[in-house]
């Protein structure tokens, strides 16, 4: 048993390392995604060890290093609760009409189309957006066309369809393919019916993982190249969508500064979205950032439509930024502009393997 402790110890010590190796195979980018289901898997097996291998020569070191990595966890995770940030609350009467987006990977084969309209007919949100929908899911869709008379679509069978769909008045839209020609975001100029305007990046980046794409790639050089794009426009931006990663990993702080922009997550909420069939293994894929103008009213995650995601909510105003809002915006540091720009270059000269395959994306 004693020996069974210190392995096991040994393992979750290996797979908390391999975040901290350059390399953007999934083999190191996946166990990014993973620090609370370590975190909890440590809180189990950090004190068993000392009762079961407490003879064992390689006790002390093992626990020591592993007791780096919990305080480490701790560190990353503690940011996304009040105890580390509140919020920051509108408190201005200057500010837009309440503003909600609700967003959601709705799985290509999830056929059950009924459960996401009903939700849609019962939120009323001002704009939404689904990913990985089909031609299929278009049809479903359809009943939304004369409530939400703006509208883009990007329709194919590969997973990486999307659909935005809006009440409010878009000044302009198109889709961009930054990457690769089969990998869409979309940029949109909203205008509200108060008279504000603001910028909404929809996106959806290839996941690194054993069955999908085998490296962060294209993933890293789409959503980087959306931030470029971002740190050169004025007006307020929200950026919704399935971003395949989570906050705390590498690429997400380099989006985060390339774009001079807000993690909505901070003090509200780890707010898992993936894997809706399996507790344990949940992890916030789903991410929403806005700039220090958008003031966040309320970011939740709503019941499972028969999606293995499950949609998210973003209700906010505009507003003048406020000196709160600014102090929580971070600017590159020297030098990572070129990691961001190799990062992109990258994601360019990836060419995927998989995306082809008929059965690409399913589980």
């Amino acid at each position: 048993m004693a020996t069974t402790m210190i392995v096991l110890s040994l393992l979750i010590i290996v797979i908390s390392i391999l975040p901290f190796i350059p390399n953007q195979h999934w083999v190191f980018r996946v166990p990014e995604f993973m620090k609370l289901q370590l975190l909890c898997c440590q809180a189990v097996i950090f004190p068993l060890t000392f009762y079961f291998a407490k003879e064992h020569p390689w006790l002390w070191a093992v626990q020591f290093i592993q007791l780096l990595f919990i305080g480490h966890h701790i560190y990353i995770l503690i940011r996304y609760t009040s105890i580390w940030r509140k919020p920051v609350r509108i408190q201005h009467s200057t500010s837009s009409e309440s503003i909600y987006i609700l967003s959601c990977n709705v799985y290509q084969f999830n056929t059950e189309y009924q459960r996401f309209v009903y939700l849609v007919q019962k939120e009323q949100p001002d704009m939404f957006l689904t990913m990985e929908s089909n031609k299929d899911w278009l049809h479903a869709l359809q009943v939304f066309e004369q409530d939400y008379p703006y509208r883009q679509y990007h329709t194919t069978e590969d997973t990486y369809g999307m659909h935005l769909f809006s009440k409010l008045k878009f000044k302009s839209i198109k889709t961009n393919f930054f990457v690769a020609d089969d990998v869409p975001s979309m940029e949109a100029i909203v205008e509200t019916e108060d008279g504000y305007q603001f910028l909404f990046f929809a996106v959806h980046p290839p996941p690194p993982s054993p069955t999908e794409e085998a490296t962060a790639k294209e993933r890293d050089g789409d959503l980087l190249s959306i931030a470029k794009r971002i740190r050169t426009q004025k007006l307020p931006a929200v950026v919704m969508g399935d971003f395949n990663t989570v906050a705390w990993a590498k690429t997400s702080k380099l989006f985060r500064k390339t774009s001079k922009l807000i993690d909505a997550r901070i003090g509200r909420g780890i707010l898992a979205t993936f894997h809706a069939k399996y507790f344990f293994f949940r992890v916030p894929l789903d991410l929403c950032y806005h700039s220090p103008e958008i003031f966040i009213k309320e970011l939740k995650v709503h019941p499972t439509v028969g999606s293995d995601h499950y949609p998210v909510k973003c209700e906010f105003h505009i507003d003048h930024y406020n000196d709160e809002q600014e102090e929580r915006v971070v600017d590159l540091e020297k030098g990572e502009m070129e990691v961001v720009n190799d990062y992109i270059e990258e994601g360019v000269e990836e060419e995927s393997e998989n995306r082809n395959d008929p059965d690409y994306g399913k589980e």
